[in-house]
């Protein structure tokens, strides 16, 4: 894997906190944690997929939180004409100080717009609440599918979902009524000549991903320090894919193996596998 430019790192951090908490929530909105996932599809055209595990959400972990109690904090001092940190001066930190009491009204219209912006996210639910994620978890489970939602703390919700259908349109898994999300865990796209083809582009991981770049960013500002922040999810599980219909094409290590009833592709998702998983397969026509 290649190292990431420790300053590149701290700069992406920095930017991806700058441009507002509500334009990060729809860039990295729901990631997965700790799961198991399968997929099945028929040559007929019949699926059912499940996901069961852990679920995290940037807009219930603490990072929001956080974002709404903003204090003083003095921006570094440099030497002229260099990047070299020095001690402030006291008249220094005092022009800071009340250049920040100067822009408290903006930083409140900010929080609020940025509140609202997350209310609509959320399809109406207030992330501020103490109860939001638990109604989350109740408005989650009056969907088809999700059969329990459990919230757990700081973000990461347990779930257990299981759907099946035809495929005689596109799938995408989660879907939640009234949030809009940008980064599907596995997706089905249904093709003009009978084949589908399988995506998981949240099962895959590279170095530039925003929840990655944010937490190590933390890390690297906190240094040893304790923070009471988003505890950022490991992910790692396992996605299986079983068919009886045939296989075009997969990026597995092993590639189709043979079971009762078909083929079966398995893909370790975590860890150093970092490759999204993908599968094309042809239906019956």
């Amino acid at each position: 894997m290649t190292a990431i430019p420790t300053d590149l790192v701290r700069r992406a951090s920095a930017a991806l906190l700058a441009c507002g908490l509500a334009a990060l929530l729809s860039a990295c909105f729901v990631t997965p944690g700790h799961f198991t996932s399968s997929l099945d599809i028929r040559k007929d055209g019949h699926f059912t997929f499940a996901y069961r595990g852990e679920i995290f959400m940037l807009a219930f972990s603490k990072l929001g939180e956080e974002a709404k109690d903003e204090e003083f904090k003095p921006s570094p001092c440099h030497a002229d004409g260099t990047d070299k940190e020095r001690d402030c001066t006291g008249a220094e930190l005092a022009l800071q100080r009340k250049q920040w009491a100067d822009g408290a009204g903006e930083r409140a219209a900010k929080r609020k717009r940025e509140a609202e912006e997350m209310r609509a996210f959320l399809g109406g639910i207030d992330p501020s609440d103490p109860k939001a994620a638990e109604k989350f978890a109740e408005k989650l489970q009056r969907q088809a599918g999700w059969r329990s939602v459990t919230y757990k703390d700081n973000g990461l919700f347990d779930v257990d979902f299981a759907i099946g259908g035809t495929l005689g349109y596109d799938f995408s898994f989660p879907s939640m009524e009234q949030v809009a999300n940008a980064n599907p865990f596995v997706q089905l796209s249904l093709r003009e000549d009978g084949s589908v083809r399988m995506d998981a582009p949240a099962f895959g991981a590279s170095g530039s991903d925003p929840l990655q770049l944010m937490a190590m960013g933390q890390a690297m500002s906190d240094g040893d320090k304790k923070k009471d922040g988003p505890d950022f999810p490991e992910m790692a599980g396992t996605f299986t894919l079983t068919t009886d219909a045939a296989i075009l094409a997969n990026n597995t290590d092993e590639g189709p193996q043979a079971m009762a009833g078909g083929q079966k592709l398995e893909w370790t998702v975590g860890g150093r596998n970092r490759m999204p998983p993908m599968a094309l397969v042809q239906l019956q026509r």
